[in-house]
Formats: structure tokens, C-alpha cells, sequence
């Protein structure tokens, strides 16, 4: 569905317009009436309002309006709605609550608005929704008096009262939008919907996002995947802890908080992350005024030794690192600084400086051909005004084409130094740190639009046999496998260490003497999870004795779990220790399974050292995440000990991310432990969950 009336509309209708000051339907008219399209009021009690013609119903108007505004009751809005339909109007904004926020009722109103919309084509913004403002267009359909000053940036929000608040700071702050949208219940329209055409907008450079949930998680990767390749995508999610309880019975259900699912997707569609409402402003504005950078090195320019030290560390803090200055600069900056002066970065040139000494330094440093970026900063000097400091480093921006931001610490710059550094797209800040926080966005999507996308790859794998397991363990009622399915990994390509099943004791001793010792005996239960803690794992067994340990294990978990199934024992080949790897997914409501992979063993849940990615991954993607986990530098090897097989892990990795999304009814699955060695890894142990309506 285009949404070009939607967001560039040339005529609107406001229906529930009213002249009684008090009413939203007055402010929304007021707001609305400086629309420089044509305005069209409707309300059946009114023949006009405020000296404009009102209409007494949509079928009465003398054209079919790009869009309709509703700010009536609930049930009779969706009459509204409907004769929108049929008078062909395709776009219409929702402002009446008491809708599916309200209840069981609201939920039926909501469905039926959904109902309509569908049969008549029409897009839906809202219900319960604050309304849009499109300043291109010059139209404030919202409920906010001052509406939006214009700018670059589209701005999202699913809170409405979230927009009431922006849009008053923002004025505070001079800064512009070209489009505002309040999603409301989004019953129709979602985020995703609002991305492409946004992106498509030459007046917006940058899109910004308050969320509390994204409705359709495959469509917003796929399209964030493709728009942020010419515009940043900065969200700002909300509900980061564990929303609402869930019975997991896995380590990957465990560790799988609601929000591992939106990071593992931020990160494969290259959407940048803010973690609050400061940060996301921030990002907002540096990428909607600031180019791009070549690379990540920073160049420091101070007349405040402290401050120099702050945006040091913050350089490192936040992954970018100080510039190495080409020797003709550092050798030009010691021929005119003061002894006592830093010619090496971060470039201090001491709080007696006045603007010509700053002035030559900074264009020094901007210049050098080893610095992608400056951070300028300043602590108030009565020798070097902040206006004319503004002024300088605008210049050495503007000339160099460099990424530049400032900390200027000062409680009141004075609004000529604001206005200076505004007009020349400057971010400004007190702490040092921001200003290189800022820096660092610019860097993270330099790399979002460098990155080559890679695609899941084709696997040689054997479903058919896959397929056989599962559908067998269904048809028996079984919810839960362990590692009597561990052929389900070696159908996809997984090494398993040497294994059988074993349904009596006899059976056990013939297995092991096949396998040759020592063995590992491990309980096959269904209803018993966690087999380490209730002995249901023996080591180091000698084949000649498999048959007699395997005896005590089954008659052991007969008497302490009298209504536990037990389906036999299974003996698998004993290896050699390797490092603990667990490989995992689970399946998230929004984006489908999610793949995991960390150091595994018994300590996962505490040490929680995992990574969580959309499957399913391409190769590239399952080597990041092996990479990304805190404890890598262990798979490498360190101390003299020598180091796993990384590819393989990731190989593995990539296969269980392939098998979770082919199977759907896999709703959980853990591979702990993957033993790594130096020249390959093997699987020892499974335990997978199923659903039968997940098919």
C-alpha cells in the first residue's frame, strides 16, 4: 500500500470537527486549518466552523480527500471508517481510543476496523493513535498545538504521550522533523510500513523509532535490511527485561530474555540501537547533520587537560581509537604550541591559548590524513569567546568535510555560539563523552552501509530422515527428545559422538563393546530434564562393566521416579575433554527461531555468556556471533593452550540455525556441550522441545 496521502496528502477531512474550545475535535481544527491544501470539516451538527464551510458527512464532500482524520466515539467510527471505503478515500488516520487498549470489546471494535480496512484497501494509522505531522507538507493532524519545526529527521513513536513530550523538548532544543507518526494499536499500518516510503523522502536523512514491539518481525527485516543501506534506522526499544513469565525447560528458553530477540534482529538488518530516550536524539541528530566517517580514528583538540583525558578513554569506551598523528603534523604543532603543550593526540594546547593558537591546531588535526574525525573541546576562557570558537571549528568542518562534534563545557554557551554551531549541524554537549558517543554513531553506520549482506546458504542435508523423527515422536505424544535423537544432528551435517540406544542392560553391554570403553551411560527420559542432577549420568565406564551400570541406573530411577518414563539408557563413546560450547535456538514470537551459541557446560546459566541471532544465518553471520561471545579469546586459546577449530563451531552453528528454521514445531533446542578441539567438534549432548501446532 503507497502511502503518499498518507504522509504528502494535498487534501484532508476532519471528522468530529467542533467550534467548542475545550474539544479535541476544536484543537485538532485549528491545528488543521493552516493546512495550505484543502480543509475539509465534517461534523452534522455544524454548517461551519470558525467561518469554514463543514460538511455533514464524507459522501458530501466536493471531492474524495487524500486523507480522512477521525475524532469521534469508537462505535460510530467505524461506520466513519467504512463509508471512507466507499467513498473511495484510501487513508485514514484514527485518533479514537477504545479500541483493543480498552478490552474485550475494544478487541472486537479493533478487529472489525480491521475488517473494514481490508475490503476497502484502505491504510489505517492508529486506532488510539496521537495523529501524524508532516511539515513538508505543512499539516499538523495531531493534538499538539505547537505541532513540529521542519528538519530531517521522520520520527516513529507506538506511544502517543511519548509525542507530546518529544515534540515540547524539541522545540526547546530547535529541532526539526520532516515526518512525525504516532503508530497508535497499529491494527493496519506498523513500522514497517512507514520505512521504505520515509527512506524514499529526499528531505529525510535519518529515521527514529520509539517501540514497544514491532508487529511483524520478518517485514521489518527484511525491509531495515534494504533501507539502511542509504538511511540510518536509529530505534529505541522498550521493555528490555523479561516480559511477563513463560515455562521454558532449556537453557536456551532460560537465557532467551524477551529482548535477545530485537538485538539478534537490529543486528542482522542493521538497525542502530539506542538504549534511551537521551541516546536516541543524540544519534538522531549527528546522522541526520554530520557526514559520514572513512574510518574510526579520533583526533582530540583541547584547551583542558582533563577534558583531553575524558574523551580519551571515552574514544576507547565506545570502540573507535585515537588518531597516530602523521609526523609533519606533530612536528608542525611543536613549532608554534608552548612547551608545556601536548603536541601528540589528544592536542592540548593549554588554557592561555587564545583563537589563533586553537585555530591553527584544530586545522593541523582535522587535516591529518590518519584522522577521520575530531572531537573539540573547550572549558571556558575568557581569551578564546565561544562564539568565535564556534565559528572557527564550523569552518574547519565545513572546509575539511570531516565528521566534527564539540564539548564546550560551559553552563550557558550564549545563544550567537549555539546558533553558530546549530546552523553548521554541530553536535553540542557538556560531557565530553557524548560528543565522542556521537562520533561513534557515525562510525557504527559506516560500517551498516559498508557491510556486504550475505545470504543463508544452500546445506546438503537429509530433512527426510529429520522429518521421520519428529513426526514419530509426535505421533507418540512426546514433547520432549534428549539424545536418543541425536541422528536429528547428524542429518544436518552435525558430528554426533558414536552413540546407540540400549533398551535393557544386555543390549548396553553389546553397544559398548562395539564402541569399545570407556563409555558415558546416560538415562533416556522424557520426563526428566536436567539428568546430571537427579544421576542420570555415569563417566568413564569400562565396556565390561556398561551392562551392569547400565542395570543400577534404570532400577536407581524406577524407584526414585516411580512415574517417570524411562525409555532405556543411552551409551555413547567417552571423548577426551575439549572446551564446552552450547549451541541453541528458540522460537520467538516476533522473528521466528532464534539461534545461540557461548560457552557451554554446566555453568551457562550463570556465567550467561551467549549471543542470539535470526535464523537463518549465512556463514558470516554464525562466524560474528562465535566471535562476539565474551569468552572467544578461551576458543582461541590462551595461556599456551591451543586453540578450537572456530570455523567448525560456527559451521555448526550455522547447520542448527538452518534445522530449527526448516523444522517449526522445534520450539527449543540445546546442544550443550559442543566439545571444541583443535581440529574439529562433536556433539555429546541434545535435548529439543516440540509443538505440534507449530507445523
Amino acid at each position: 500500500m503507497g502511502l503518499e496521502g498518507l504522509l504528502f496528502p494535498k487534501s484532508v477531512a476532519l471528522i468530529g470537527a467542533s467550534p467548542k474550545e475545550g474539544k479535541l475535535g476544536n484543537v485538532l481544527f485549528r491545528n488543521m486549518s493552516s493546512f495550505p491544501g484543502r480543509f475539509y470539516p465534517v461534523n452534522p451538527k455544524y454548517r461551519e466552523i470558525e467561518g469554514v464551510k463543514c460538511y455533514p458527512n464524507v459522501s458530501a464532500l466536493p471531492e474524495v480527500p487524500d486523507m480522512a482524520v477521525v475524532i469521534i466515539p469508537a462505535d460510530p467510527a467505524l461506520a466513519v471508517v467504512e463509508e471512507c471505503g466507499r467513498v473511495g478515500i484510501r487513508n485514514v488516520v484514527v485518533i479514537t481510543a477504545g479500541f483493543k487498549e480498552a478490552g474485550p470489546e475494544g478487541a472486537v471494535r479493533e478487529r472489525r476496523l480491521v475488517e473494514i480496512a481490508r475490503r476497502y484497501g484502505i491504510n489505517v494509522l492508529g486506532p488510539n493513535c496521537f495523529g501524524l505531522i508532516s511539515t513538508e507538507a505543512g499539516l499538523n493532524a495531531t493534538f499538539a498545538v505547537r505541532g513540529a519545526l521542519p528538519g530531517n529527521i521522520a520520527f516513529l513513536s507506538q506511544s502517543g504521550a511519548f509525542c507530546t513530550s518529544v515534540l515540547d523538548w524539541a522545540w526547546e532544543e530547535k529541532l526539526g522533523f520532516s515526518h512525525f507518526v504516532s503508530l497508535g494499536n497499529k491494527a493496519v499500518l506498523n513500522e514497517a510500513h512507514f520505512l521504505r516510503p520515509f527512506a524514499e523522502d529526499p528531505d529525510t536523512k535519518v529515521i527514529v523509532a520509539y517501540l514497544e514491539g514491532i508487529a511483524d518481525g520478518g517485514a521489518f527485516i527484511r525491509i531495515a535490511r534494504e533501507v539502511v543501506k542509504t538511511t540510518p534506522i536509529v530505534v529505541l526499544k522498550a521493555g528490555r527485561t523479561e516480559a511477563g513469565a513463560r515455562a521454558v525447560s532449556s537453557h536456551t528458553g532460560t537465557l532467551a530474555g524477551s529482548d535477545a530477540a530485537y538485538e539478534a534482529a537490529f543486528r542482522k538488518c542493521g538497525v542502530i540501537r539506542a538504549r534511551n530516550v537521551e541516546e536516541l536524539f543524540d544519534y538522531a541528530y549527528a546522522l541526520a547533520k554530520q557526514p559520514i566517517p572513512r574510518g574510526r580514528r579520533v583526533g582530540v583538540m583541547t584547551n583542558a587537560g582533563g577534558a583531553g583525558v575524558m574523551a580519551s578513554d571515552a574514544v576507547e569506551e565506545h570502540g573507535l581509537e585515537l588518531a597516530r598523528f602523521d609526523e609533519g603534523t606533530a612536528r608542525a604543532l611543536g613549532e608554534f604550541l608552548p612547551p608545556a603543550a601536548n603536541i601528540y593526540n589528544p592536542v592540548d594546547v593549554l588554557g592561555d591559548a587564545r583563537l589563533d593558537r586553537y585555530k591553527k591546531a584544530l586545522d593541523l588535526v582535522i587535516d591529518d590524513p590518519n584522522v577521520d574525525m575530531v572531537v573539540a573541546l573547550s572549558a571556558p576562557a575568557p581569551l578564546i569567546p565561544f562564539p568565535e570558537l564556534a565559528r572557527a571549528v564550523s569552518e574547519a568542518m565545513r572546509r575539511s568535510g570531516k565528521p566534527l562534534t564539540v564539548s564546550f563545557m560551559a553552563g550557558d554557551l550564549g545563544e550567537e555560539a549555539e546558533e553558530v554551531l546549530r546552523a553548521a549541524g554541530i553536535p553540542s554537549y557538556f560531557d565530553p563523552s557524548r560528543a565522542v558517543r556521537a562520533l561513534s554513531v557515525l562510525h557504527r553506520y559506516a560500517e551498516v552501509k559498508a557491510r556486504e549482506w550475505e545470504e543463508p546458504r544452500e546445506l546438503s542435508v537429509d530433512r527426510e530422515r529429520v522429518r521421520a523423527v519428529l513426526e514419530r515422536a509426535l505421533a507418540m505424544g512426546k514433547s520432549q527428545l534428549g539424545v536418543e535423537a541425536m541422528e536429528v544432528l547428524s542429518a544436518y551435517g552435525i558430528p554426533v559422538a558414536p552413540w546407540g540406544l540400549a533398551r535393557t542392560p544386555d543390549e548396553a553391554a553389546e553397544i559398548a563393546a562395539k564402541l569399545g570403553g570407556p563409555v558415558v551411560l546416560k538415562l533416556v527420559s522424557p520426563d526428566l530434564v536436567h539428568k546430571t542432577e537427579v544421576g542420570g549420568v555415569v563417566l568413564d565406564v569400562p565396556a565390561e562393566a556398561a551392562g551392569e551400570r547400565a542395570e543400577a541406573m534404570l532400577v536407581r530411577a524406577a524407584y526414585r521416579f516411580p512415574r517417570a518414563r524411562i525409555e532405556g539408557v543411552l551409551v555413547q563413546k567417552q571423548l577426551p575433554p575439549g572446551r564446552e560450547v552450547i549451541l541453541g535456538s528458540v522460537r520467538d514470537p516476533q522473528f521466528g527461531p532464534l539461534a545461540m551459541v557461548g560457552l557451554g557446560g554446566i555453568f551457562v546459566e550463570v556465567l550467561r555468556d551467549v549471543v542470539f541471532g535470526v535464523a537463518p544465518l549465512s556463514p558470516g553471520e554464525a562466524r560474528e556471533m562465535v566471535e562476539s561471545i565474551r569468552g572467544y579469546a578461551l576458543l582461541r586459546g590462551v595461556r599456551g593452550e591451543p586453540g578450537v577449530r572456530v570455523e567448525a563451531v560456527a559451521e555448526a552453528l550455522e547447520r542448527v540455525s538452518h534445522l530449527v528454521h526448516d523444522f517449526p514445531e522445534i520450539v527449543e533446542l540445546d546442544v550443550n556441550p559442543l566439545l571444541a578441539y583443535p581440529d574439529r567438534v562433536v556433539a555429546v549432548d541434545l535435548r529439543i522441545t516440540l509443538s505440534r501446532g507449530e507445523r
